[in-house]
């Protein structure tokens, strides 16, 4: 869970400073490819659900 919030904050911050600094927009096209890719590993993560316990 610790890593998918630091994910999260990496892709906000990475995309505040492309969009705000000129020339580095690139920087904001990362930002959106690491939220997108960190998403769609916590919806895995989610619908994979948790291993149950052996009997």
């Amino acid at each position: 869970m610790s890593v998918f919030l630091l994910l999260i904050i990496v892709a906000i911050v990475l995309g505040l400073i492309g969009a705000v600094a000129g020339g580095l927009g690139f920087l904001l096209v990362i930002g959106v490819v690491v939220f997108v890719a960190d998403l769609a590993w916590g919806f895995w993560r989610l619908r994979r659900g948790r291993p149950r316990p052996v009997r």
